[in-house]
């Protein structure tokens, strides 16, 4: 994977992430288990795994597909 962001790229990934991952576990502790807590919950700490990921990386998978992003 060649880094096809910037550093500004990178920040807004990361900081994206966190907050996806943190809103996961959120939902996770805060929806007693309820089936839509628990697929939301887990959807949001797989999506900011990944923007942490792209963050970390200096890649973005929209940008590798060939579309322009404004970050």
């Amino acid at each position: 994977m060649q880094c096809n962001i910037d550093a500004r790229g990178k920040a807004v990934r990361l900081v994206l992430g966190i907050i996806l991952a943190l809103l996961g576990g959120g939902l996770l502790l805060v929806g007693s288990g309820e089936t839509w807590s628990v697929i939301a919950g887990l959807s949001c700490l797989g999506g900011g795994g990944f923007t942490i990921f792209e963050g970390a990386a200096g890649w973005c998978v929209v940008r590798a597909m060939g579309f322009r992003t404004k970050i």
